[in-house]
């Protein structure tokens, strides 16, 4: 057989394998971003307009929120926030505009004792995307209720609807841990101190 045949189907096949390798490697990155941001992945990617870029956005916030050192909160803080969040849910009944204005700021200051910076909101919201996917539409959705109620335009069932979506990223923020892994905690702190 003629050496430059040879050498030829060498090329080609290397140029096949590396393909197939760039294109493995590109779709498990993608079902990556798609598994860890759910819908976030599909709203970026409609609202980029190409995949490419939408992945290269996700993937630079998720370098972003690494450096934040986002933390658990205290079982005390946790129980504060818990305590607080009912407050703003009794004053619903009486005050249903206020009780918005206020979950808002709570998410909010709930939000900066994780470590999360408490800057303009789209940033805000990128930054929770990455660890809270699932209800960083709630976000969303509260926000846009809340900014209908300061222009006057919401109904007592929409400040209801954005309590929900308050309290559906309120819950994932606090992140309550089921009591025999709170107990397995306090228990892991008591055998460092000694």
């Amino acid at each position: 057989m003629d050496p430059r045949l040879i050498w030829a189907l060498v090329v080609i096949a290397i140029v096949v394998v590396a393909a197939v390798i760039w294109y493995e490697l590109r779709r498990r990155r993608s079902a990556t971003l798609r598994q860890r941001f759910g819908s976030e992945y599909e709203r970026v990617v409609h609202h980029v307009g190409d995949v490419k870029k939408a992945e290269a956005s996700l993937e630079a916030r998720a370098r972003r929120v690494e450096k934040l050192h986002i933390r658990p909160l205290t079982a005390g803080d946790a129980s504060r926030y818990s305590q607080a969040w009912r407050g703003v849910q009794e004053r619903f009944v009486d005050d249903p505009r206020g009780a918005v204005t206020e979950a808002d700021r709570l998410v909010g200051e709930v939000m900066h004792a994780r470590g999360y910076p408490l800057g303009e909101f789209e940033q805000r919201v990128e930054d929770i995307s990455v660890d809270h996917p699932d209800v960083v539409m709630n976000y969303r959705a509260a926000r846009e209720i809340a900014q209908a109620h300061a222009r006057g335009q919401a109904s007592t069932e929409d400040l209801r609807q954005a309590m929900v979506h308050y309290r559906a990223l309120f819950d994932d923020l606090l992140e309550v841990a089921p009591r025999d892994v709170q107990v397995e905690r306090e228990r892991e702190m008591t055998r460092e101190r000694r």
